[in-house]
């Protein structure tokens, strides 16, 4: 259930369970969490979770799409102004990197709860499924970037988001590791090494100097 169709006092409920799933779901996944908890830390009855959540993977989807939501306003503000396609698959990469070095709590959450995330109707993969379709009608990238690059794509950015928080990476090591995956992903996709190299560099000194 969305928070803004909700009452004030209904939202309110929603925004402490859901802050409450911020705090534990960042220390156990869901399914080691039980309901009680949930409401005990939300300072809430009971009865109130399940007026909002048919129950505890819907209430995990909910905080998971809540920071999905998060990361893709910082996606939407990095790549504002940014016309090539695959500037802003890069800027998306990038960005989701520096997501997970600067919240690394709310990444492993995210992607824990990560339900739906690759369909193409999700705001951001329309944003990837259109600019992978933008540098196809340019013949930079192959053809089969429009049927499954979406899943490629965020396959890869989960992978890198999920490493640097696991191996606890510093920024430099990660704008290494941007760089080669940006090459590995774009090359991947069809285009060539050179230009790949191009993109890899110019976004792994971006996140080097933290933008």
């Amino acid at each position: 259930m969305a928070a803004q169709t909700l009452s004030p006092r209904a939202q309110r409920t929603y925004r402490a369970l859901v802050d409450a799933g911020l705090e534990l779901l960042a220390e156990r996944p869901i399914d080691a969490l039980a309901i009680d908890e949930i409401v005990g830390r939300a300072g809430v009855a009971k009865g109130s979770f399940f007026n909002h959540f048919a129950d505890k993977a819907a209430f995990g989807q909910a905080v998971g799409a809540e920071i999905r939501v998060e990361l893709e306003a910082r996606i939407g503000a990095a790549n504002a102004g940014v016309a090539d396609p695959l500037a802003r698959l890069a800027g998306g990469m990038r960005t989701g990197l520096a997501f997970a070095l600067d919240e690394p709590r709310k990444t492993a959450i995210m992607l824990r709860n990560a339900s739906n995330s690759t369909l193409r109707d999700q705001p951001l993969n329309q944003g990837v499924a259109a600019d992978l379709n933008a540098a196809v009608a340019t013949g930079r990238l192959r053809k089969e970037a429009q049927q499954s690059g979406v899943r490629f794509w965020l396959g890869l950015c989960q992978v890198l988001m999920a490493n640097a928080i696991e191996r606890r990476i510093d920024r430099t090591e990660a704008a290494r590791r941007l760089e080669e995956m940006l090459v590995l992903a774009l090359t991947g996709l069809g285009l060539s090494a050179k230009d790949a190299a191009g993109y890899a560099s110019a976004s792994a000194e971006l996140l080097r100097l933290g933008r």
